[in-house]
């Protein structure tokens, strides 16, 4: 089964943004209008999109909506998140046209929330992002890590209908040097919830590695800095994936 590829476009202060390790205070600026990003990605042949908001994500409320709405018209399949802490967020992503939204910190902190969404929406449409230090999942912006283990969360989210986890390794975000093939395995030797890997991509080398373990319940693969920064283009790794 062909793995998806996910562009990444990270919104903070209006513009495409990438940071390392998610540190806040190490931020790269691309687009001055992420539109344009989006638009780069599409041409390129994207068949999604990845659209964070970062301002969000650390202030616990959606900043960047007109930026995912215009980014929604372009018809390519959208998921968004990044501030999505309650139902009436999760709606208004929804109405501005998205096909699945990501919980971050809710989904820790508001178990319950989750199990609403899942009811309202399907379990394919919520997806959970499982951010990680060493293991432990962060929560708030990756400001804080927390004593629950990436695996038990995982399992608890398959348990209650949850279709699909974004997986990160924090420490190797932004920075080029690899997924965390390790805890990918983890995740996906438990056989019970879709798993898309994002951080660290660097190379190409990097996408054919996750390729190369061949699992049904590898959902995909989302690249940003490698893409912004001409390490490749996005037609030679759309060639692996659905190689």
């Amino acid at each position: 089964m062909p793995v998806n590829l996910y562009p990444a476009i990270d919104i903070r202060g209006g513009r495409a943004v990438r940071l390392r390790k998610g540190d806040f205070d190490a931020e790269t600026a691309y687009d001055a209008d992420p539109l344009d990003a989006a638009k780069r990605w599409v041409d390129g042949g994207a068949k999604w999109l990845h659209v964070v908001d970062l301002d969000g994500a650390k202030d616990g409320a959606q900043a960047n909506a007109d930026h995912l709405r215009r980014i929604a018209e372009l018809g390519v399949p959208v998921q968004t998140g990044g501030g999505l802490r309650t139902a009436d967020a999760v709606a208004a992503a929804f109405a501005n046209g998205v096909e699945r939204v990501i919980l971050g910190t809710a989904a820790l902190e508001s178990p319950e929330l989750v199990d609403e969404l899942v009811a309202r929406y399907g379990g394919g449409r919520i997806v959970v992002s499982l951010d990680a230090k060493g293991g432990l999942v962060t929560t708030r912006g990756w400001v804080h890590t927390t004593d629950q283990t990436v695996v038990s969360v995982a399992t608890s989210l398959a348990e209650r209908g949850v279709e699909r986890i974004v997986f990160t390794d924090v420490n190797r975000d932004g920075m080029g040097e690899g997924t965390d093939l390790t805890g990918m395995q983890e995740l996906l030797a438990l056989d019970a919830i879709d798993v898309i890997a994002s951080g660290g991509i660097g190379a190409l080398s990097d996408i054919q590695d996750l390729v190369d373990l061949q699992h049904p319940r590898l959902d995909g693969i989302i690249v940003g800095r490698a893409l912004y920064e001409h390490a490749f283009t996005l037609p030679e790794a759309l060639g692996i994936v659905a190689a």
